[in-house]
């Protein structure tokens, strides 16, 4: 499965963000061989199982330029390497507690020619800028995930919904979200493989939470 899978579904890219996702299969590949950050039987479905999965996001929301968008427990980059690519005027921050993880983010980002990546080794309740919205690849659940979110939202709003948490979860949600005000989306809607069948983004508003 190659990169021809992205351009499917988000037809308007550059050359640039075309040759920018093609790159991704071998650089991944080059780093896993050395850094387990993906699993092995996922590499040959990294296109859909890790690239467009991330761009779910982008499906439910547009950034704006000069956004500010924290991914929480990124791994090996996911969602924000991809997001980071379409969105070449936001600013994302990549953040995981594990080290060599952060060391492929940033070589990933570097090799890309990425400007608008930082990739940072720390816990995520220990950063103390602010951003507009939080991302992430279901690190844990939804209600530990919040209370690390404590005072990490600015204040202003120029995007189409209120800043506030893009989560990508699969399964049943019902128990995990009872009595948060959450919009869900099906990726299933955006999506035509199998492999999205479950799995969603849920959209929580900073005001929804005691953020």
């Amino acid at each position: 499965m190659s990169a021809a899978l992205i351009e499917r579904y988000f037809p308007d890219l550059s050359d640039e963000q075309k040759s920018q996702f093609s790159k991704l299969e071998e650089l991944y590949g080059d780093w896993n061989e050395k850094i387990n950050v993906i699993s092995r039987k996922d590499m040959d479905s990294l296109y859909e199982k890790h690239v467009l999965h991330s761009l779910g996001i982008a499906k439910v929301m547009e950034f704006a330029p000069g956004t500010k968008v924290l991914d929480i427990g990124t791994g090996g980059g996911f969602p924000g390497i991809p997001l980071a690519i379409l969105f070449p005027e936001v600013q994302f921050t990549l953040v995981d507690s594990i080290g060599k993880k952060i060391t492929v983010v940033n070589a990933v980002s570097e090799s890309l020619g990425l400007k608008n990546v930082k990739g940072i080794h720390e816990r995520a309740e220990k950063l103390n800028e602010k951003y507009h919205f939080v991302v992430s690849r279901a690190v844990t659940q939804m209600p530990v995930f919040l209370r690390w979110l404590k005072g990490k939202f600015e204040k202003e709003q120029f995007n189409p919904k209120h800043n506030g948490v893009l989560y990508l979860k699969g399964g049943d949600l019902a128990e995990e979200l009872a009595g948060l005000k959450v919009e869900v989306f099906d990726l299933k809607n955006y999506f035509d493989s199998e492999f999205f069948e479950t799995k969603k983004v849920v959209y929580l508003s900073k005001g929804n939470f005691n953020s």
